[in-house]
């Protein structure tokens, strides 16, 4: 699991079937001191964060799929959790 910094929404007019009512997310993961690194995931929101909050994220495919509920999607990363605080 990774942190990073939500920085916006992404809106898609055609997607695949998974991501129907499902709000994807634009991330730029932070490294140890919590800067942001500039390396950025579009993760799939299952805990409603929004733009500038710091979120944890599961970035490996077979994980956030099983969150969703999928055996076969197009999916990677997913938001598992906001952060409220964190020491470097």
């Amino acid at each position: 699991m990774k942190l990073a910094l939500v920085t916006g929404t992404v809106v898609s007019t055609i997607s695949a079937p998974v991501f129907d009512d499902q709000r994807l997310l634009f991330c730029d993961y932070l490294d140890p001191d919590g800067e942001p690194t500039g390396d950025y995931v579009i993760a799939v929101d299952v805990v409603e964060a929004g733009p500038g909050e710091t979120v944890l994220i599961m970035d490996e495919g077979t994980g956030a799929r099983q969150i969703l509920g999928e055996i076969v999607a197009p999916v990677r990363a997913i938001v598992v959790g906001i952060v409220d605080a964190y020491k470097t």
